[in-house]
């Protein structure tokens, strides 16, 4: 007899978690038996091994006691004889199920269906909720024992016993609906393992980014414009276009239309997987003609070496790095300055300015208004006159 498993596509029942010891039977027949709950009848059904074929009754009984003993430690492990019948195949361990689920988000990702930072998000959610589960007294061992309480117990764990933030544990809760929706796919469980189980909600409280005082924008301004403009256009980028970082690495010069005063921004580097079309503000233009970066190939991007146009794409990291290492520590600029508050900063002072908050939308990508059901090609999407011509003191 053998009771190890291999992945299947067996039913995931939470409510098997009821067995009796197994008991060894002698008179006329000989065998070992116990009794298991059944999902399928709703009762606890017996298990019945027969030992007569062994001629010897002390062979029997040797025979006998290791086979209650592997039987026992597998019912405590959580095997159940009654879905391994059912399925017509053993079932999955959870183990099997969760390298299932890593080499589907090796798909997605390869099929770019699902972003890079989201994908190692994910694993790191499922090696996290591993180590909890391996941590317990009597671990999870089958697919089928993952179910609703186990996902609730997890999630109490994050947010109670380690005092986490209910931001981060609504972000578990997220990935726990995106495993137990393949899951259910794949056919691991039958029924949503999550259901049921709500968001705490985000907190009224502002994320941890700042919006930089008007004087520290003033000393911003003038240290990038003395020791690297190049850097300053990177500002100017995110403080007036609302490029995210990691969208203005992937910029390229053919991206950029001086003509219509617009930078394009391509689905493959957007955040929501888009393309989009921002207004680029006369003074951004302006730093641009003054740096001469058109006179390079327009497959260049913009921000390449040295942050300078070149041909080879850099990591967003240029950016937040010499915030870090030089901005920071030269200007003496606090910890909640981050590179990325020149968004924050950029969309607030917008709206100061009277701007219409449709455009501040649209400008900000905040909702996906950038295409038409014709998908309108870049290069005749017109620009916001109001923001090509907005300009503070920065």
């Amino acid at each position: 007899m053998q009771f190890s498993q291999k992945r299947n596509q067996q039913s995931g029942c939470s409510a098997v978690k009821f067995y009796t010891p197994p008991k060894l039977h002698t008179g006329k027949d000989w065998y070992v038996d116990f009794y298991a709950f059944d999902p399928a009848s709703g009762t606890m059904r017996r298990k019945k091994f027969k030992l007569n074929n062994i001629p010897n009754k002390r062979d029997r009984r040797v025979y006998a006691s290791d086979l209650m003993s592997r039987i026992f430690e597998e019912l405590q492990a959580g095997w159940n004889p009654w879905i391994q019948a059912a399925s017509g195949a053993t079932y999955s361990t959870l183990q099997d199920a969760c390298e299932a689920y890593e080499a589907y988000l090796s798909k997605l990702l390869q099929e770019d269906l699902l972003r890079e930072k989201t994908c190692k998000g994910y694993r790191s959610y499922l090696n996290i909720m591993l180590e909890w589960n391996a941590s317990q007294p009597r671990p999870k061992n089958y697919i089928y024992q993952v179910d609703h309480t186990f996902c609730v117990r997890f999630l109490d764990w994050i947010w109670l016993d380690k005092g986490l933030s209910s931001t981060t544990r609504d972000n578990y809760l997220n990935w726990l609906k995106h495993f137990a929706k393949f899951l259910l796919e794949k056919q691991y469980v039958s029924t949503d393992i999550t259901a049921g189980i709500s968001s705490l909600g985000k907190k009224k409280s502002r994320k941890n980014r700042s919006i930089i005082a008007k004087a520290d924008m003033a000393r911003l301004k003038e240290f990038a414009e003395k020791n690297n403009r190049h850097f300053l256009l990177a500002c100017y980028i995110l403080y007036y276009c609302f490029i995210r970082p990691k969208e203005m690495s992937y910029i390229q010069l053919k991206h950029i239309s001086v003509k219509r005063g617009t930078i394009f921004i391509p689905d493959y580097s957007s955040k929501n997987r888009k393309d989009g079309t921002v207004t680029l503000p006369d003074k951004v233009l302006k730093l641009m003609m003054e740096l001469d970066i058109f006179r390079y190939p327009d497959s260049y991007y913009l921000f390449s070496d040295k942050m300078r146009p070149g041909s080879g794409q850099r990591s967003n990291k240029i950016f937040t790095d010499y915030w870090t290492h030089y901005v920071r520590k030269n200007l003496h600029f606090p910890p909640n300055y981050k590179f990325y508050s020149l968004k924050d900063t950029g969309i607030t002072d917008l709206i100061k300015a009277n701007t219409d908050l449709l455009s501040v939308r649209n400008q900000a990508r905040h909702h996906s208004l950038l295409m038409t059901d014709l998908y309108t090609p870049h290069d005749i999407e017109e620009a916001n006159e109001a923001i090509r011509h907005h300009s503070s003191e920065f």
